[in-house]
């Protein structure tokens, strides 16, 4: 039996054939890598940006908490802003961003359209909006009807007393204003007002908003106050039996700097 002998020659081929399967490996890897798993990376980033720009509009509300209610003249916030902007539309924006009416039910105003303006995050990439509006935290999806409420306004009904407290809070600002990256909102507290009114009849919220936040306040109104009716008109359940009061508190917020 002959026993074959293997030359110099055919031992290269070997070792270039041992290299191009494991370098097409290798690229293949690389190549699915970037296929499925750099957008999935994306994707995680860009969520992680959105709670974390959730989170900062929770803290700015407190901010804007402590100069209405604590009676706190100045806060300012450092925040991150990554994936989208941060912008002030104030109560001059034209259109209105948000309006608040509070009526009689039949025509009479206790308050006229009140302009709120709003502090938003807009990410295009998140394809999502969250608002800083009114004393609430909504946030909406760009590309799909429907709005939630991620922290409510400070309103209530004391139904013993028969009494509704509304705390009306509008955003000012000195210029137009935008931040992307690392900032830190300056806020301080402007003009207040505060009245009473002695309630006879219904009392009735109207809400219109653009962009449309809508069905958040809808389900702040319906659920949370307890109110009848569907948008843009409610109706709070006032107790007929015996006298009512309506208490409007507002508060100009005013925005220094990004």
């Amino acid at each position: 039996m002959a026993v074959r002998k293997f030359s110099l020659a055919e031992d290269g081929v070997s070792e270039s054939i041992g290299f191009i399967l494991i370098f097409t490996i290798v690229i293949a890897g690389i190549g699915l890598v970037t296929l499925y798993g750099y957008p999935m990376l994306l994707q995680q980033q860009t969520g992680a940006n959105e709670r974390i720009m959730e989170k900062n509009m929770i803290v700015l509300q407190n901010d804007v908490k402590s100069l209405a209610y604590k009676t706190v003249p100045y806060k300012e916030s450092s925040l991150k802003v990554e994936g989208g902007s941060l912008t002030v539309y104030n109560t001059l924006s034209t259109p209105p961003v948000a309006t608040f009416s509070v009526t009689d039910c039949v025509g009479g105003n206790y308050v006229d359209p009140f302009p709120s303006g709003d502090l938003r995050y807009s990410s295009l990439s998140a394809g999502a909006e969250i608002s800083l509006q009114n004393g609430a935290v909504v946030t909406r999806r760009l590309n799909e009807p429907g709005s939630v409420m991620l922290a409510e306004p400070r309103w209530f009904y004391d139904a013993p007393t028969n009494t509704v407290v509304l705390n009306l809070i509008g955003f000012n600002s000195t210029d137009i204003m935008s931040r992307a990256g690392i900032g830190t909102v300056q806020i301080a507290m402007g003009d207040t007002d505060y009245k009473t009114y002695p309630i006879t009849g219904d009392l009735c919220i109207k809400y219109d908003s653009n962009p449309d936040y809508s069905d958040a306040w809808e389900n702040y109104f319906r659920n949370s106050l307890k109110m009848t009716g569907t948008g843009p008109e409610y109706r709070f359940p006032l107790d007929a039996s015996k006298p009512a009061t309506l208490v409007i508190k507002k508060f100009d917020v005013t925005i220094k700097s990004l």
